[in-house]
């Protein structure tokens, strides 16, 4: 089933809630607002899961690991509940658990931090040994590493198919889907309605802006310096005929944290796909060029003939420039609009929010119905700075 451009072209409409931008944080609001009984309209200038998207790609890692952020790591267990009940009602193939390795240095207090905050949260974890390592996943050269430890439960989602699954069950429970770009509200007090860019008048009663990068183009004053677009390369590798070694169960998905790297196995004959988890350079994501650098394809190729062996030579398969969208330390910003009494934004993703798409949507929900209990400070406007200090990862 595609997404399809629904009624809300209508003029007249009044909605409840407006959704602007279709990525992982709308869809999972806009879906969340429909099922409480709401009617809710989605907007996107390019369509669900598309690869301007900071939620495109067709891939992303599911994993509960976030050092001694707590709040984290609980909001992905959450968000984890939701994704299964949503695959599980549409029978959709859409998430693989491989299992998310994080491969830990000697002097690696994130790890550490890491293994403690999950298990107080009860989050299925295993410590291996480089023993155990060894004899587990002999792929992974050991050069560096001191341990590991395991999320049994972890692994990858079909990124660009599940936003559009998503979206697919908010218009089935009566949402509406409008293909359009949006203007920047003007005004302040009580915002009645939003302009497309052709000038067709859309009214709600509230407003979601949760247009990730877009959100420093439609709020330049307020977010143009809270939110930094960046470039962002993946690649994927090609493995060796019938070598089952690269593809799950065998290969879990890895996390190389002190190297500044990860990579997913080798998942429906894509390949590894592996990147550099450093920020690049500012990125827009409408005219951004997407074709990736040799500089990019060389470190991300030293980095897995180093950790990979066997792949030294891989030939490339495919290559994606997709972008993060962080705010000054990696938090998210879901918070009022100053100006505005019935608009909220949220976005800021910072290049770990895919997986926390439910739990943002919920969130969102809650502040829209009034809720003051569970305000969380680190999402505020006012918490964001102007220099990057990153923190969340």
């Amino acid at each position: 089933m595609t997404i399809r451009r629904m009624a809300a072209t209508k003029t007249g409409n009044t909605y409840d809630v407006i959704v602007v931008g279709a990525g992982v944080f709308g869809v999972w609001t806009a879906y969340h607002l429909q099922r409480s009984g709401r009617r809710v309209l989605l907007m996107d200038a390019y369509g669900p899961g598309n690869n301007r998207s900071s939620s495109g790609d067709e891939s992303r890692i599911i994993r509960m690991g976030y050092g001694a952020d707590e709040i984290y790591t609980r909001s992905a267990v959450r968000s984890f509940e939701f994704w299964q009940e949503l695959l599980s009602r549409t029978g959709e193939p859409l998430f693989c658990r491989t299992g998310v390795l994080w491969l830990a240095h000697e002097d690696d207090p994130y790890a550490g931090q890491t293994i403690e905050t999950l298990h107080r949260a009860g989050v299925a974890c295993e410590r291996l040994a480089l023993s155990e390592i060894a004899q587990r996943y002999p792929q992974f050269a050991r050069d560096k590493i001191s341990w590991a430890f395991l999320e049994l439960e972890s692994g990858v989602m079909l990124a660009r198919r599940a936003v559009q699954a998503v979206a697919r069950e908010a218009i089935r429970a009566g949402a509406e889907y409008s293909h359009d770009e949006v203007q920047a509200p003007a005004g302040n007090g009580k915002l009645d309605h939003i302009l497309t860019l052709n000038e067709r008048r859309v009214s709600a009663e509230n407003f979601v802006f949760a247009c990730g990068p877009w959100l420093p183009k439609l709020f330049p004053e307020l977010v143009g310096q809270r939110i930094r677009p960046t470039r962002q390369e993946v690649f994927y590798f090609g493995t060796p005929p019938g070598a089952d070694r690269f593809t799950p169960p065998a290969m879990p998905t890895w996390i190389d944290f002190k190297d500044e790297a990860y990579g997913l196995p080798d998942i429906d004959g894509r390949g590894i796909k592996c990147a550099i988890d450093r920020h690049g350079e500012p990125f827009d994501p409408d005219q951004g060029n997407r074709v990736t650098s040799p500089k990019g394809l060389l470190a991300a190729r030293d980095y897995l003939a180093r950790r990979i062996p066997a792949l030294r030579d891989a030939p490339l398969l495919e290559a994606r420039v997709c972008q993060y969208e962080n705010t000054s330390n990696g938090d998210f910003l879901i918070d009022r609009h100053p100006e505005f009494e019935n608009v909220w934004l949220a976005g800021g993703g910072s290049g770990h929010g895919f997986k926390h798409g439910p739990t943002v949507g919920e969130y969102v929900m809650a502040r829209i119905d009034g809720h003051n209990e569970g305000i969380e400070p680190r999402f505020s406007l006012t918490s964001k700075g102007s220099e990057p200090r990153r923190a969340v990862y």
